[in-house]
């Protein structure tokens, strides 16, 4: 082996190729090379200021970082698969570049640290992105909400005909669903924004360094508080992965959702063409692909999660090389929901909806039974009386093949006296659907207010979002100077 590991001077022979091959993490950390950068950046300029090492030193070491970040984002820098991660081959490439004055950067560090600082920016970076394209997702379903604030439709629950609302209402119940999926990202932002640098290998380091400096110029809120947790936890990784298979779950079933939409049976929405595949044998086929895609893939997010919380369940305090395998998961679960966002805002807006058919749907399933029983509630009945009179009426339209608002005047008042002409007109399901004005009702007038509603929180979101990128441009763009 022509490259030295970091602590090869306690061995007197070298890992062999095997052992190299099997304990590499450099596959999937190299996702975090220009983090490993920008966190050695941040510790060479602590380590000058704090007279730690030579001035003129930590300026070598600070010219040639920016280099190599330089190296980087022009897709230049060539990581050697000899050397076991992104960190040791950072070092390695610096000192190269620059001589022995590169040897000093590990000083008062330990890849412990620094691992959980790169992990942890680049966590924070996958927020800002998440939010955005839920803002993005949420913006488009808004947008068709609006349109459809009155198109009546039926509500389901077991998936059977229930009550008579909007498509409108029915689109803002997924914005408000979403909404909570980007909130949950940016509380973990709040938490995860602590700067493990300086924390070691889990004791802290006896130099006189300075982790608010190092914290500043990496745009973290203040160091982390404890160093030995700092090393141990991964909780953060946790969280985003939770809050990553959470939005997965809700995407899954908006997936579900238009495959039943889309189908000959339901026939609510026609899918736009560009979000559909053939079938190689059925020359009539049009599949909701994409759709099934986003309801399937949500099986990665729940599967990456679930091994995250078996692979920390147990270890002991401090680092142990199980947490090697932490990144994959958590990356793979942010590159899955993402792909997912890019296409889900896309395949809602250009969905073609049948409102003819489902306001046909809504005659099937006696939607206005509820109502019913409750017109008889405000003419003094008991609910559950109310409830078994409705019933009743209900089998009777069975069994003659008619519905609640088709029977006459005089066929409702057979099932009580309460019953009259008026009582027709107040089950049809245009006032059922108007009649539903309670604080998160499907009446024309709340999913205004929920728009409204949804809209000023979208818009603190983004400008949240908008001002945090902003503020880490300017971090990085400081850091270089």
């Amino acid at each position: 082996m022509s490259e030295k590991q970091l602590w090869s001077g306690r061995f007197a022979e070298g890992p062999s190729q095997m052992t190299l091959s099997f304990t590499s993490s450099l596959a999937v950390d190299s996702m975090l090379a220009w983090y490993d950068i920008a966190g050695s950046l941040a510790h060479a300029r602590m380590l000058g200021s704090a007279g730690i090492v030579d001035r003129e030193e930590s300026e070598r070491m600070v010219q040639g970082l920016r280099q190599l970040l330089i190296e980087h984002e022009e897709g230049r820098l060539t990581m050697s698969p000899e050397l076991e991660d992104v960190h040791t081959n950072v070092e390695h490439l610096l000192t190269e570049m620059i001589g022995d004055a590169g040897k000093r950067l590990h000083t008062a560090r330990s890849r412990n640290d620094q691992v959980s600082t790169d992990f942890r920016m680049f966590v924070r970076d996958a927020i800002l992105d998440a939010v955005t394209l839920l803002i993005d997702v949420q913006e488009e379903l808004i947008r068709r909400a609006e349109e459809e604030r009155s198109t009546i439709m039926p509500g389901f629950t077991h998936l059977q005909h229930a009550q008579p609302v909007s498509l409108g209402f029915h689109l803002m119940a997924h914005v408000f669903r979403l909404q909570r999926d980007a909130e949950r990202f940016l509380d973990a932002y709040k938490r995860l924004n602590q700067c493990p640098l300086g924390a070691g290998a889990l004791a802290g380091t006896g130099h006189a360094i300075d982790r608010e400096m190092t914290a500043a110029l990496l745009g973290f809120d203040r160091p982390t508080d404890n160093a030995m947790d700092t090393v141990s936890d991964r909780d953060f990784a946790l969280e985003f992965a939770f809050d990553c298979a959470q939005t997965m779950i809700h995407l899954s079933g908006m997936g579900e959702e238009l495959v039943l939409w889309t189908s000959p049976e339901f026939r609510f929405a026609e899918m736009s063409d560009a979000f559909a595949t053939g079938s190689s044998i059925m020359p009539q086929k049009k599949n909701p692909d994409v759709a099934e895609l986003v309801r399937g893939r949500s099986s990665l997010a729940v599967g990456n999660l679930v091994q995250l919380l078996t692979l920390m369940k147990g270890l002991p305090m401090s680092y142990n090389r199980d947490m090697q395998e932490d990144k994959a998961s958590a990356m793979s679960s942010y590159q899955t929901m993402i792909s997912c966002l890019h296409m889900v805002g896309p395949m809602y807006a250009s969905l073609a909806f049948d409102r003819e058919r489902m306001a046909a749907a809504c005659a099937d399933g006696f939607l206005n039974a509820t109502d019913l029983a409750d017109h008889l509630v405000q003419k003094g009945m008991p609910f559950r009386q109310a409830h078994e009179v409705v019933g009743a009426a209900v089998q009777h339209c069975v069994k003659e093949g008619k519905r609640l608002e088709s029977l006459s005047a005089e066929e409702l008042k057979g099932f009580s006296d309460l019953l009259d002409e008026g009582s027709l007109e107040y089950i049809s399901l245009e006032n059922c659907l108007r009649r539903r004005t309670s604080t998160g009702g499907t009446a024309p007038e709340r999913v205004d207010d929920q728009i409204s509603q949804a809209r000023k929180v979208l818009e603190a979101h983004r400008a949240g979002c908008e001002g945090e990128k902003e503020r880490l441009e300017m971090v990085w763009t400081q850091l270089r100077k």
